[in-house]
């Protein structure tokens, strides 16, 4: 598999396994601190190739992912879950050089782009009603929510915002949901 555009990672751990899943180039920010000199880059590689920002689902790794799309607006966006990000040996950490070739090349098919996309047909209201806000199962319901519809973990406040930034239909939204519901029910 060839990925046209050019991949932003966080380190050279991240490099070497996209390379072993798909043919590819990188620009590697080594870590939150990014420079005007890693977003000249990024900036450049868009312009003539597109940028598609797979980075940690962690904290780390959504701070980058804002920085770039901040400074480089326009870039595609990969998302790999939690679980296929983690370490097998130790649970604790959490990177794209821990998980599987298929799961990353699972993500990389699944890329989104950023609209500047203010309506949606989903709202706060829908959110509430099917437990993603408030409710003891929330956490759970968006983090399993974000891995259907491949746009990565979300606390409260930022849901709704991905699911506009990302434009989910509303149709997307409830067949995902009521899937989640599903698998909740079937495992009682």
């Amino acid at each position: 598999m060839m990925i046209k555009e050019i991949i932003v990672v966080e380190g050279r751990d991240d490099t070497a396994k996209i390379r072993q899943a798909v043919e590819a180039d990188t620009i590697e920010t080594n870590g939150s601190a990014i420079d005007n000199i890693i977003l000249k880059q990024i900036q450049h590689a868009k312009a003539k190739r597109g940028v598609i920002i797979f980075t940690d689902p962690d904290y780390p790794g959504e701070r980058i992912r804002q920085i770039i799309d901040n400074a480089v607006p326009g870039c595609k966006h990969a998302f790999l879950t939690r679980d296929n990000a983690r370490a097998k040996q130790s649970n604790k950490s959490l990177g794209i050089e821990h998980a599987s070739i298929a799961a990353i090349r699972k993500s990389l098919q699944d890329v989104y782009e950023l609209k500047n996309h203010e309506d949606s047909e989903i709202t706060r209201e829908d959110l509430i009603t099917y437990g993603l806000i408030g409710s003891p199962k929330a956490s759970y319901r968006r983090e399993r929510l974000g891995e259907l519809l491949q746009i990565g973990h979300t606390n409260g406040k930022q849901l709704l915002k991905r699911l506009t930034m990302f434009q989910i239909s509303k149709a997307q939204f409830e067949k995902s949901i009521n899937q989640v519901l599903r698998e909740e029910n079937n495992a009682k």
